[in-house]
């Protein structure tokens, strides 16, 4: 799950929201250092992470990626998915999402202080140019996915993948419908007992 999914799955807890943007920023233990709400956030990550990469569904997304883009089909399916989160998002939200965005991005740099130098520059890019909320669109997909292509070291192909979405767009649409109420229910557990834990 890339950003907007792992937002989403807060629960509309801001520091919860934090941590989990920050999972990919802080490493081992080191999130021992903020509060036990971000602290949380960041396991929370971990876990969707973790869950969402061995579930069945979400292999058959990126089987079909595997052979062009190797390792970074599981990148490609995390942005492919928070297409379909945001481009279907009102079967999801009663807070429409450009609201839901605008109020993310506060929330997020409103923690400029405490947050990873890398964390906050990555945080102020996606609030001036709405990642969020662009991610629903074909523009917008095509614009992060060839972004990130030219940040990786090896030729990524990436700006290719807004082309491999749409050749195959209503099964990966399927499987993302399938898949996301999945994780919902079982965030909702770890959420759960990692609240009793603090």
């Amino acid at each position: 799950m890339n950003f907007l999914a792992h937002i989403y799955l807060s629960d509309g807890f801001d520091d919860v929201m934090i941590g989990n943007v920050l999972g990919d920023f802080v490493k081992g233990s080191n999130f021992e250092k903020y509060n036990n709400e971000i602290a949380l956030g960041i396991q929370l990550h971990r876990e969707i992470d973790m869950f969402t990469d061995r579930h069945t569904i979400v292999k058959q997304s990126k089987a079909r990626l595997w052979d062009k883009y190797r390792h970074y089909s599981s990148v490609i399916m995390d942005m492919y998915y928070d297409h379909f989160l945001a481009k279907d998002w009102h079967h999801y939200s009663d807070v429409p999402l450009a609201e839901f965005t605008k109020l993310s991005y506060k929330a997020l740099l409103s923690k400029e202080a405490i947050l990873p130098s890398k964390a906050n520059h990555m945080i102020v890019h996606m609030a001036k140019d709405n990642w969020l909320l662009n991610y629903a669109k074909m523009e917008g997909m095509q614009r992060a996915l060839t972004g990130m292509s030219k940040r990786t070291k090896f030729n990524s192909k990436m700006e290719q993948a807004v082309d491999d979405l749409q050749m195959d767009y209503a099964l990966y649409n399927e499987e993302f419908h399938e898949f996301f109420p999945i994780l919902e229910k079982h965030t909702k557990e770890v959420r759960e007992k990692l609240v009793s834990k603090i």
